[in-house]
């Protein structure tokens, strides 16, 4: 089942993302930002899919008006599928609702930052329609 996520739902979410960046992230600090997302729905949209009361999938968009595009942009800000449910179409289902959810929203695009070790996520992308067009520099602060 594909829905809206909700605050109750921050432990599932939390270990899906500690999944993504194969780190433990603290679940205090988490909390409080997914917290404080939920409440803005304006910008932020998070879905989850759920399989037998377990979070099995997370895709999290912001929503941002920007001047370079003269209205509002999606950006996937983490989509995870857990490991055990990967190639069962639910990441393509999904992409597929963000894609709807941006366009209800008005977006002229989506966007998406994809980590160069992530080799398979890049194709998903590419194979889903989305062109690598942009850099994309960090600097730890």
């Amino acid at each position: 089942m594909y829905r809206k996520a909700v605050l109750s739902d921050s432990k599932g979410l939390h270990a899906l993302v500690c999944e993504l960046e194969a780190t433990e992230l603290s679940y205090e600090k988490f909390y409080d930002i997914l917290n404080e997302q939920l409440q803005d729905r304006q910008h932020y949209y998070c879905l989850i899919c759920e399989k037998d009361n377990s979070i099995v999938a997370v895709l999290n968009l912001r929503i941002e008006r920007q001047l370079h595009h003269a209205g509002p942009v999606a950006e996937i800000m983490e989509f995870c599928v857990g490991q055990e449910y990967r190639g069962m179409g639910i990441g393509k289902e999904m992409f597929v609702r963000a894609c709807e959810i941006s366009k209800a929203f008005k977006c002229s695009q989506i966007e998406v930052t994809c980590n160069k070790g992530r080799e398979s996520a890049a194709k998903f992308y590419e194979k889903a329609g989305m062109k690598s067009s942009h850099f994309k520099y960090t600097m730890e602060l």
